[in-house]
């Protein structure tokens, strides 16, 4: 009999950040969240994250992993060996063989290159193919693996997902409670230039939305009305790393510092607010009754919060050979590898189950490390 992993019955939330072929890390996540009782109610994702989260909202319970599997299948190529009966060397120059092959002809199923396209060569095109890669076939996978009618009915799984105007540099959030989420939304928040072409919406120009912030913790620390979450986390670029000395090393670094979470400066960031508002609240319950009902009391006690946010964070560990084309590596091989990875990390994870002890009256909240947990 398994063990009741959520009886707190708390909304469940997920995070996914942009990372490429480093997202089948995401979909071994959330099979092993969905074998235990812990499905989102809410979603959260931008670039592949949105892609996979839409795939997650975008489908009953039922179909959920199925769907998943069935987008993945599509785009992984195959290998030129079998990578699990070679050596690590063999195993490194098929993965690069691959890259290049992405590079060269892209990924059946979600982009091609634009072969005679005057963008390359510097010259002015329409906004909506400047870009190296033409993302169209996306779009039918997409009405393949995800029931868009299913996403925006009402009671189903919230989503969320980001995407930057291009004119402005706004971050902005689709979200099927309060706009119908179409084709083109999750388009857009995977729309990283120069690869790929911004997506037009309602006469707007959008990116990726990783180009303002790769991770989107902040939209779940910062919904309104506030209520008790427990948040998982998927980190797949790692903010730490040794000192680089190869050319591959240093591009690696770089790609890693750009797209990695700043997820620390938040949760520190909203710990203190989140304590400060829970002062507020303690300030009020301990004012006289007829303070209390003052409408400008009332006012400043609306900000009172006495909430608890849990923030599981699970990094992808995978090191590719400190390979910067890891995120363009589609192969078969490597996407059940990184998939069975982040399967096993969050089982970890769940047998740990730190959400489920007792946390201090005072605390707001409690970030959950695979291993241990941080107040």
């Amino acid at each position: 009999m398994k063990r009741e992993t959520h009886p707190h019955k708390n909304r469940i939330a997920l995070v996914l950040q942009g990372g490429g072929a480093l997202g089948a890390y995401q979909a071994g996540i959330f099979q092993a969240m969905h074998e235990n009782n812990l499905a989102p109610d809410w979603v959260v994702g931008t670039s592949i994250g949105a892609i996979n989260a839409t795939i997650i909202a975008g489908n009953p319970p039922e179909t959920r992993l199925e769907r998943l599997k069935q987008f993945w299948e599509r785009i992984g190529h195959a290998d030129n060996v079998n990578m699990s009966h070679v050596p690590d060397s063999v195993r490194k120059l098929n993965t690069w063989l691959g890259a290049l092959d992405v590079v060269l002809r892209g990924v059946p199923g979600f982009f091609v290159p634009r072969l005679f396209s005057a963008f390359k060569f510097g010259l002015p095109v329409n906004p909506e193919y400047a870009s190296f890669y033409d993302t169209s076939p996306l779009i039918d996978t997409l009405h393949d693996v995800v029931d868009f009618a299913y996403l925006n009915a009402e009671g189903g799984m919230r989503l969320t997902i980001n995407a930057l105007k291009v004119t402005c540099g706004d971050l902005v959030h689709f979200d099927n409670r309060k706009i119908d989420i179409g084709v083109e939304h999750v388009m857009a928040a995977g729309a990283l230039p120069p690869g790929f072409p911004p997506t037009r919406i309602d006469g707007e120009l959008y990116w990726d939305g990783g180009l303002y912030s790769n991770t989107p913790l902040e939209t779940v620390l910062d919904d309104e009305p506030r209520v008790d979450t427990l948040c998982f986390m998927v980190d797949l670029w790692s903010p730490e790393g040794e000192e680089p000395s190869t050319f591959d090393e240093v591009q690696t670094r770089q790609k890693d510092v750009v797209f990695a979470s700043r997820s620390r400066r938040h949760i520190e960031n909203y710990k203190t607010l989140h304590n400060l508002r829970r002062c507020l609240r303690e300030m009020e319950a301990r004012l006289p009754e007829d303070i209390r009902r003052d409408p400008e009391v009332c006012k400043m006690a609306a900000h009172g919060c006495g909430t608890t946010m849990h923030i599981v964070r699970l990094p992808y560990s995978g090191r590719d050979w400190h390979m910067p084309s890891k995120d363009i590596n589609f192969s078969k091989g490597s996407i059940e590898w990184r998939w069975n990875l982040g399967y096993s990390d969050a089982l970890r994870a769940i047998e740990q189950a730190g959400w489920l002890a007792e946390t201090p009256a005072h605390v707001g909240v409690v970030v959950h490390e695979l291993g241990h947990k941080t107040y």
